[in-house]
């Protein structure tokens, strides 16, 4: 699905002239901007969230608990869930509203109990495996490009070891060679 976004006009004021209030609305317009709501072509779908029945279902409203000073002790605005089936019980009191926590419920639940059921194919191992990978292969690069660089290797593929010893000069100055080294045996080592 694609949608276009067209941005408005701004508004002038009442005291402008009349001729620049004109050459504003004939003027050409920016071009809209486009974009998609669809996941991109290759990307791999994730398989649809499970639908718990509401008969399947004990639902009561808690009061909460915590941080939130005496409005939160006060109200019934947490959710807590029952899946009788498989004797689930998923709590939520995120927000302040009821209806806001028992949507919140229903997906936390509704995750668990598809992770019971499909294991590694549920949605939230897809989704862990991917961040996963993605995390792992953030750190591969990180280290493929520090490691070149250690190497002396320029990570956009050019060597910058090679330039370096070309520039340095192969013969020892003569105030070098004609100092004596400090002996071995009473050098320090830091």
């Amino acid at each position: 699905m694609l949608r276009c976004i067209h941005h408005a006009h701004p508004r002038l004021s009442s005291s402008s002239s009349s001729s620049s209030f004109l050459s504003h609305f004939f003027s050409p317009s920016p071009a809209p901007r486009c974009f998609s709501l669809s996941p991109p072509i290759g990307a791999k779908q994730l398989p649809p969230r499970l639908k718990i029945n509401d008969a399947d279902l004990t639902i009561s409203y808690l009061k909460g608990t915590g941080p939130g000073g005496q409005k939160i002790n006060k109200t019934n605005s947490a959710v807590q869930l029952i899946h009788k089936p498989t004797g689930l019980v998923v709590k939520s009191q995120a927000t302040r509203s009821r209806s806001q926590n028992e949507k919140i419920a229903r997906q936390l639940l509704a995750d668990r109990v598809e992770h019971l059921q499909n294991g590694d194919q549920s949605r939230t191992s897809i989704k862990a495996d991917r961040a996963r990978k993605k995390k792992a292969s953030k750190v591969k690069k990180s280290r493929r490009k520090y490691r070149e660089l250690e190497e002396g290797k320029d990570p956009e593929g050019g060597e910058e070891g090679e330039a370096e010893a070309e520039e340095e000069p192969s013969e020892i100055p003569e105030s070098k060679s004609e100092a004596t080294p400090e002996p071995q045996e009473h050098r320090q080592d830091r």
